[in-house]
């Protein structure tokens, strides 16, 4: 009889030659549960096949369309500039660039919409990103003077102006669309567009004219269009309805963007270089999606990330989590769906964030801040295994914010008085509670929405830290339930607990977060990422930084997914840094990401230890620089290029690094998110135009020689 945890390898046959087999490579496949109810044939599928191949290993880059720069840019990268990139890629032997997502996030039209990871379509891209030259010229000599003038003028700014850039291509758009571009619509090619999108684009069209009519994304204050209706939503798509001219010039613009990214990946495709998309692991809560498929999110929840070396605090990235039971029951069709577009335009791509599909972190909609979330899913203990452990729960005492007023002087300093008599009430003799108008962090930062003062900011955060202090938090399925709070030992209520229940809830916290639930993640995982992997051609990779359960890597290879290496960020306990050399050949191997500092950058953040790492990994003698040297920054991208990984990519920053004539001056500019910062303006744009970085030809012939030596120019 077959046990279970079954191991097992493929092997493969030639039909000419039925002696001669070849067996699978690597670890066995491992399938822990009997997929049969009652015996008979079961058919494995999604199981990544490894035989035998040649190790091929390549370099590129990686940098945001959004900070690419020519010299016929719009003040914004663009499609037009990402074929100019694959130029330079090419010429210097690199096979991939890698971008970051290019969905439309439309929703305020300010800055704040730059951040690209809160898509409010999985399938339209951004406006942003149309190449106007590409488009095509106006018949108005006068409009083109004038939009000629207002290009180079945003075109000189060192960083993207993403209002007025934005403002100027759409205002582009809309004048070509009336003296042109609305004939095409009547044509073969644009019909066979909208056949083929149809189901994705007339919802997304009519979410932008209601998103402009009501003067939100919000779609709960559109009224009667607030529950999504597929016939009311046709109606009002109708060609000649009033809505009309604004869904046909959507219509118009997504055929644009599709037709030009087509075209640039096909022209990379000939060039031998690869696009490799991002495909981020949440949408907007209000999106298409979200209005259209209200069923496969859960609204009660906000998505995000717990404590890590990006954020002591965690993240709350604001997006709904996923009713993963509800998107199984047509075998995961919504995400086969997103993974078959980006194949549209990519041969591989990233999963942001792919500890999502074992667990996420969900964060209630009463908190800012991500420190007071939970996994999802999870399994949460009770008051009695709480007991064995050897701690009980008080709910006043641990599930309820407090203070002690000992530790008032340490959050607000000289406002203690003030702080207690405006937002504090007296829970017991030596402890506050926020008051009722106060006691979410939702109500405070709201409260303090309009004040900018450093003391305002310093209240507002004291206030955040007091809703953060509990030790255990409520499970909202299960009553009686418990999670203990993240980094809870960092807590003023940690700091009370007698010795022997400190002692106590260090051991349920061990197990808890690292030992509990690795088998049924594990399950979580295989069930979901199996068959989506199995229904893409394209090479998967995945984000696995922050807080990894043990049973992440062992998935990722089985399914033949790339993990994310970088080596100041190690994964293996005791380090602090990654051995490159030890690395799997299944990973991406980068020097940093874009919620990271670039390499000049990181030099100087932490003196202590850029000197440590100076003389043990780089084994240089002598006092270390003071800055990263373009002869330092060559051999750290030397030793990433020398690594065993598949894929080596480099940002654009830490390559141009290795010039000191070509790099940036100013090395804070280069920095393109700081994950700490909620509200960050993604504005990063290369310094110089690609032009000139094709021409530059010493660098160009350094870096092509470097890859070639690593063995990674094929």
């Amino acid at each position: 009889a077959i046990r279970y945890p079954l191991s097992f390898k493929f092997l493969m046959k030639d039909p000419a030659a039925p002696s001669s087999y070849v067996w699978e490579e690597g670890e066995n496949h491992t399938l822990y549960n009997d997929p049969t109810e009652a015996g008979g044939s079961t058919l494995f599928s999604g199981f990544a096949l490894r035989l035998p191949m040649p190790k091929y290993r390549y370099a590129g880059c990686v940098i945001p369309v959004f900070s690419l720069r020519s010299e016929k840019s719009y003040g914004v990268g663009d499609l037009g500039d990402l074929r100019l990139m694959v130029d330079w890629a090419a010429h210097t032997s690199q096979r991939l660039i890698q971008v970051l997502p290019m969905n439309d996030t439309t929703m305020t039209r300010t800055w704040e919409d730059s951040y690209p990871y809160c898509a409010i379509s999985i399938y339209a891209l951004h406006p942003i990103y149309i190449d106007l030259q590409a488009l095509g010229g106006l018949d108005d000599p006068a409009k083109r003077a004038s939009y000629e003038r207002r290009r180079r003028a945003l075109n000189a700014l060192d960083a993207v102006d993403y209002e007025a850039a934005l403002a100027l291509k759409m205002a582009y758009c809309r004048d070509y669309f009336d003296e042109q571009g609305a004939a095409e619509l009547d044509k073969g090619p644009f019909q066979r567009f909208f056949s083929d999108n149809a189901a994705w684009l007339l919802p997304y069209a009519a979410f932008c004219y209601l998103r402009d009519q009501y003067h939100t994304p919000d779609f709960s204050a559109w009224e009667n269009y607030a529950r999504y209706d597929r016939e009311r939503i046709a109606a009002l798509c109708a060609q000649g309805g009033e809505a009309w001219p604004h869904i046909a010039f959507t219509y118009f613009l997504q055929y644009k963007l599709h037709e030009q990214f087509l075209a640039v990946s096909d022209y990379a495709r000939s060039r031998g270089v690869i696009l490799k998309g991002d495909l981020p692991i949440g949408v907007s809560r209000t999106s298409v999606e979200s209005w259209t498929e209200p069923a496969l999110f859960n609204r009660n929840g906000q998505a995000g990330a717990p404590p890590d070396d990006f954020s002591v605090h965690g993240q709350n990235w604001l997006f709904p989590t996923y009713n993963w039971d509800e998107m199984e029951r047509d075998g995961f069709a919504w995400w086969k769906k997103r993974f078959a577009k980006l194949g549209d335009y990519f041969d591989a791509f990233r999963i942001d964030h792919i500890l999502g599909f074992f667990r996420i972190w969900e964060v209630p909609t009463d908190y800012v801040q991500g420190l007071c979330g939970h996994f999802r899913p999870a399994l949460p203990m009770s008051k009695e295994e709480i007991a064995g452990y050897g701690m009980r729960v008080d709910g006043a005492r641990h599930t309820t914010p407090q203070i002690h007023e000992r530790y008032l002087p340490e959050l607000f300093g000289a406002d203690v008085a003030f702080v207690v008599d405006t937002y504090l009430s007296r829970l017991d003799a030596d402890h506050f509670v926020l008051k009722p108008f106060c006691d979410t962090q939702r109500k405070i930062d709201q409260l303090f929405a309009d004040r900018q003062s450093e003391r305002a900011e310093r209240i507002k955060m004291g206030l955040f830290t007091i809703a953060n202090e509990v030790l255990f938090l409520h499970d909202p399925d299960q009553k009686n339930c418990f999670h203990p709070r993240i980094s809870a030992y960092q807590s003023y209520l940690y700091r009370e607990l007698s010795p022997e229940d400190r002692a106590a809830f260090d051991r349920l916290y061990d197990h808890f977060f690292f030992h509990r639930h690795n088998a049924f993640w594990r399950e979580q995982a295989y069930k979901r990422l199996t068959p989506l992997v199995a229904s893409t051609p394209m090479l998967v990779c995945g984000e696995d930084l922050g807080m990894i359960p043990a049973t992440v890597p062992e998935v990722m290879d089985q399914l033949r997914i790339l993990s994310l290496e970088i080596e100041r960020m190690p994964k293996e306990p005791g380090r602090e840094f990654t051995d490159l050399s030890r690395i799997p050949y299944h990973a991406v191997c980068t020097t940093s990401t874009h919620d990271m500092t670039p390499l000049r950058n990181w030099w100087q953040e932490d003196r202590e230890k850029s000197v440590r790492y100076y003389h043990q990994v780089l084994g240089r003698d002598g006092e270390a620089p003071t800055e990263c040297t373009a002869e330092l920054a060559e051999q750290i991208i030397t030793n990433h290029l020398m690594s065993p990984a598949m894929l080596t990519i480099i940002p654009l920053q830490d390559w141009l690094a290795m010039s000191d004539r070509l790099k940036r001056a100013d090395i804070e500019a280069e920095r393109i998110n700081i994950p700490a910062i909620s509200r960050h303006y993604w504005r990063y744009r290369m310094h110089i135009p690609l032009e000139q970085l094709l021409a530059e030809h010493a660098l160009n012939d350094h870096i092509r020689r470097l890859i070639q030596e690593a063995d990674r120019g094929h």
